[in-house]
C-alpha cells in the first residue's frame, strides 16, 4: 500500500506538503510507522531542444542538460513549472505518476516529526522562533510571491 503526495515542485507545494505531513503525524502515524507515505518528486524544468528533452529536478541538474546539448545552445527551450497544472497528462504521467519511472521518497517518522516541528514553529503562537526562523532563511528566498 501506498499514499503518496504529489505538491508542486514549489514553495507553496512544499508549504501543502508540510501541513499534510502534520496531519498523518499527529492523526494516522501508524501509516508512517507501518511505510506506507510517500512524497512524489515532480521535475522543476524541461530542457529541450528539437526532439531531445529532459526534466530536471534541481538548477544544477538543469545546467547539466543544457551543457549537454554542447555549443550549439540555440533553440533550446527550457520550461520551469511552476506547478503540477502546468504538465500536461502525458508530462505528469512521464515524470511523476508513471511508477516504473517515478521518484518518491518515503516519509519516515522523524521526517514527519520534523515537518510538524516546522509547522508548529511557523503557525504556533511563539513569535520568537518564527522570527529567528525567518532572519536565518530569509537570504534563501529566490521568488517570493506576496
Amino acid at each position: 500500500h501506498k499514499i503518496i503526495i504529489m505538491t508542486d515542485a514549489d514553495v507553496d507545494g512544499a508549504h501543502i506538503r508540510t501541513l499534510l505531513l502534520t496531519f498523518f503525524f499527529r492523526q494516522m502515524p501508524e501509516l508512517i510507522d507501518a511505510g506506507y507515505m510517500y512524497i512524489a518528486q515532480p521535475p522543476l524544468y524541461r530542457v529541450a531542444k528539437g526532439k531531445e528533452e529532459f526534466y530536471a529536478y534541481t538548477e544544477k541538474e538543469r545546467d547539466g542538460y543544457i551543457e549537454r546539448f554542447g555549443e550549439g545552445r540555440t533553440n533550446i527551450m527550457v520550461q520551469r513549472y511552476k506547478g503540477l497544472g502546468e504538465m500536461n497528462p502525458e508530462q505528469l504521467w512521464a515524470t511523476t505518476m508513471n511508477p516504473e519511472v517515478r521518484t518518491l521518497q518515503q516519509v519516515t517518522i522523524e521526517s514527519a516529526a520534523s515537518a510538524a516541528h516546522i509547522f508548529e514553529m511557523l503557525m504556533g503562537d511563539a513569535v520568537e522562533p518564527r522570527r529567528q526562523f525567518i532572519e536565518r532563511n530569509a537570504r534563501y528566498v529566490r521568488n517570493l510571491n506576496v
